[in-house]
């Protein structure tokens, strides 16, 4: 199996508009983030995390022409705006249509329906996506051709829930702030573990680094990846040296291996 970051930064990516930092000005490609977005595939099979404002951009850097699904998290637009561009994959062997499965909790489902109305109406027009909406319940797992999908549930911030995944030795975790000693132990055994850490200060509805790495701690993967990143984190080169033995930060367009079972 393997996973490929497509997207590591924070709502507003890397380098921020307007911003004069040195993250923001820097030259290293490691310190420019698209929103937070991955891909996993398992054999000729591809799931991707997250389709935010990026995810075209995203997709025409793999060069890939196909994909079987897309896992939401949760509705904030960082994280779904970017979903009318799955029109690509409906229409790329044209005549045969081929909709796209997205799979989503029951207020992220609401959000899609209402901000992607035109692709729900019974008389749709020509050429809007073709979307099957999967509403999941964020605790019972799900098949996805073939492959397991294990939920874990979270919270944002005291308003919004946030679902993470399992697949296989895979544990990813984005915009969560809160989560219980029951959904950790779901991610126990995973090999890699992807879990954002927006900043080393501490945030109102983000883990902080030391919040990531020590729930990190709780779960023991062989490795611990962070994502959603802001350029507060600092520089690539210098912020990681600070990160303790078995965690790094993550950057776009990495590629990891990862066991499937």
């Amino acid at each position: 199996m393997k996973l490929t970051l497509l997207g590591t930064g924070t709502s507003q990516g890397v380098p921020t508009i307007g911003c004069r930092c040195e993250v923001c000005q820097s030259k290293d490609s490691r310190d420019s983030r698209l929103r937070t977005s991955a891909m996993v595939e398992v054999g000729d099979k591809r799931i991707v995390i997250d389709a935010g404002p990026d995810f075209r951009q995203q997709m025409l850097r793999t060069g890939v022409r196909t994909i079987d699904a897309i896992l939401l998290t949760h509705e904030h637009k960082d994280h779904t705006g970017g979903l009318d561009d799955v029109r690509a994959f409906n229409f790329v062997d044209y005549p045969t249509i081929r909709p796209v499965d997205i799979y989503a909790n029951s207020a992220t489902a609401k959000t899609i329906r209402k901000d992607f109305d035109y692709a729900f109406v019974q008389d749709k027009y020509r050429g809007v996506p073709e979307i099957r909406l999967h509403e999941i319940d964020g605790v019972t797992p799900f098949n996805v051709k073939g492959i397991e999908i294990i939920p874990i549930a979270g919270r944002h911030s005291s308003r919004f829930n946030v679902t993470g995944y399992r697949i296989g030795k895979l544990g990813y975790l984005t915009d969560f702030k809160e989560i219980s000693d029951e959904e950790v132990a779901k991610l126990q055994g995973v090999d890699i573990l992807v879990i954002n850490a927006l900043r080393y200060a501490p945030h109102p509805s983000h883990f902080s680094v030391d919040e990531a790495v020590a729930i990190a701690r709780r779960i023991a993967p062989q490795r611990t990846i962070l994502t959603h990143l802001s350029h507060e984190i600092g520089l690539h080169a210098t912020s990681e040296e600070r990160l303790p033995s078995g965690v790094e930060l993550g950057y776009d367009g990495e590629e990891i291996e990862v066991e499937a079972k």
